[in-house]
């Protein structure tokens, strides 16, 4: 499962009565990503909530792909944004925290942390395969990858 399949919109129940319309509980679900994307109800939004709503869809529902918001972009800056809160060197705890208050969506801390490990793992795996295949300059990026996401 996809650590985005584990991203869940906070105040769930209160953002669905605002929008005055049952959306599902995970931020990137169709259902979800369509209201993001067409920006239906939002005016019925209290200003903090409609702000950090289009935060995230500017930050990651905006792209040029003609299947928008299914061509699967939305997920993949998620996690590059994951990626990048990890290298600036926050744990799970903080990282849920700072998603959090970007754009009101959370995870639960073991879900990050088995993120970040298997995203590791799989830097290991490639260093070894650019090292068998004589990739010294990809083996060392990668090997540097691996060690800025494991500190």
């Amino acid at each position: 499962m996809a650590i985005t399949d584990k991203i869940y919109i906070k105040n769930h129940r209160q953002l669905s009565s605002q929008l005055e319309t049952n959306i599902p509980k995970g931020a990137f679900k169709g259902a979800t990503l369509d209201l993001l994307f067409q920006g239906d109800g939002l005016e019925k939004l209290d200003d903090a909530t409609r702000d950090r709503v289009l935060d995230f869809s500017q930050d990651f529902l905006d792209c040029d792909c003609d299947n928008n918001p299914y061509c699967g972009c939305p997920e993949r800056k998620f996690v590059q944004y994951l990626l990048e809160l990890r290298a600036q060197g926050l744990g799970p705890d903080a990282i849920v925290d700072v998603m959090t208050d970007d754009y009101m969506v959370y995870a639960y801390p073991g879900d990050i942390l088995s993120f970040l490990d298997s995203a590791v793992r799989t830097l290991e795996a490639a260093e070894g395969l650019a090292r068998v295949e004589g990739a010294d300059d990809e083996h060392d990026e990668i090997r540097q990858a691996k060690q800025n996401l494991a500190r």
